[in-house]
């Protein structure tokens, strides 16, 4: 087995030759991609109207499972590393998720995995797909959790730096002392590296070196941002894990707290494309003790769809992992790695068909495949290559619709955080 080396070995920038653009060929002229955590359509949207969702599923004995309920604010969070995807997964029979393993309380530890959040708690994201649009065949792109999978909605890829076979597998991790992601780790953080074949390499540092569609947005003078809840090491900050980005004049992109877009919504600054993760209790992540993501993710929509953006925006709503939770689509396999188990998928837009539940296979890759196309950058040539893009999900024939708001508790907005400037 050949070691993996480590992005920061050979650090360089990317540049890419602007394209000549072409008229748009849609009105859409701001893209949100809304990033939650740990979530699948089973687990997540019971009920919605059209959409494949199943209510059992087998476990390893062969037995049917009914999926219980499980309040958001799980008081356990289940396994989500790679090995737990290939446990659950269990070569496509979809039956291993009694053998995962958690942390946390729960009743009955072969049944943890088999849960639903009931609709009282999801119904602003069940009104969301309802009035505009929802994919049933969204695919986690790598079959593994957060960080690699935060790496893949910016990058169509976790490989360690640029033309390299190794993948970041998992969530970095420490022997001893702190641990986190990203270029601002301390040193003696490490990250599990997977090759083709699905052998794990040696680790390494988690501060990569590759072209991202930051990259390809600045060769089309395309304003982009990227809001998290704290700048520095985190799972949930993959630009941070980006040795050109982290360390060059595009930082500046990346804004902290999540909530500032909700001020630059307000002020007239969106940029033309922004990407958002939110703070822990609003993530949906189970074992956080936290139910605000419905809320959260509703105050972002609202705000737009009160705003001079909505008539040319797309916001997009996804989940960066499953979290283990069961699901009972079988993933379809493209590799060692990829792809991993469904996740859900909103479209929200004026020019989103209402109502409508797209079949099409999408993966993260589709997402970004959508923003190239809007924004004629040309393409990252990796999984947005081979991925559908999400276009099925809009029509521009017609005259936009006007704004339903979602209802949902009120996000308070902390006064005192700025606007990204």
């Amino acid at each position: 087995m050949q070691p993996a080396t480590t992005a920061a070995d050979e650090s360089q920038s990317f540049h890419f030759d602007a394209m000549q653009r072409p008229a748009k060929s849609s009105p859409i002229g701001h893209i949100i991609i809304i990033i939650q955590e740990n979530r699948t359509p089973d687990n997540l949207f019971q009920g919605l109207k059209g959409a494949d969702i199943a209510n059992s599923g087998k476990n390893s004995l062969g037995q049917t499972v009914y999926l219980h309920s499980v309040p958001l604010e799980a008081p356990y969070d289940i396994s989500h590393a790679h090995e737990s995807f290939l446990t659950e997964w269990n070569n496509g029979q979809m039956n291993g998720f009694n053998l995962d393993t958690h942390s946390g309380h729960c009743n009955n530890s072969g049944t943890c995995t088999y849960g639903y959040v009931p609709q009282s708690e999801t119904q602003p994201y069940l009104d969301m797909a309802s009035q505009y649009g929802f994919a049933d065949r969204m695919f986690e792109s790598n079959q593994g959790p957060s960080f690699p999978a935060h790496q893949y909605l910016i990058s169509g890829t976790s490989t360690i730096q640029q033309n390299s076979t190794w993948k970041a597998a998992d969530n970095p991790y420490a022997r001893n002392g702190p641990n986190g992601g990203g270029c601002d780790a301390p040193q003696h953080v490490l990250v599990d590296s997977i090759n083709p074949q699905g052998q794990l390499g040696n680790p390494v540092y988690p501060c990569f070196e590759r072209p991202t569609l930051g990259d390809l947005l600045d060769a089309q003078v395309v304003s982009w941002r990227y809001y998290q809840e704290e700048l520095g090491t985190g799972l949930w900050h993959p630009y941070d894990a980006i040795h050109h980005i982290r360390f060059g004049p595009d930082y500046k992109n990346v804004v902290a707290p999540s909530s500032a877009i909700l001020n630059d919504i307000a002020s007239g600054k969106l940029a033309q494309v922004s990407w958002v993760s939110p703070q822990g209790s609003d993530s949906d992540h189970s074992g956080n003790h936290g139910k605000g993501g419905p809320a959260w993710v509703a105050s972002v929509v609202n705000a737009v769809g009160s705003s001079k953006y909505w008539s040319d925006c797309a916001i997009f709503v996804t989940w960066d992992d499953w979290g283990g939770w069961f699901d009972h689509v079988t993933p379809p396999i493209v590799n060692s790695y990829e792809l991993g188990m469904r996740v859900p998928l909103i479209a929200i837009s004026p020019y989103a068909k209402q109502g409508y539940v797209s079949h099409t296979q999408y993966e993260f890759g589709s997402l970004l495949k959508f923003v190239e196309e809007t924004f004629n950058t040309g393409s990252l040539n990796t999984t947005d290559a081979r991925a559908n893009s999400v276009s099925d999900m809009f029509t521009f024939k017609l005259r936009p619709r006007h704004f339903v708001r979602i209802k949902a508790p009120r996000f308070t907005v902390d006064p005192s955080v700025p606007d990204s400037d």
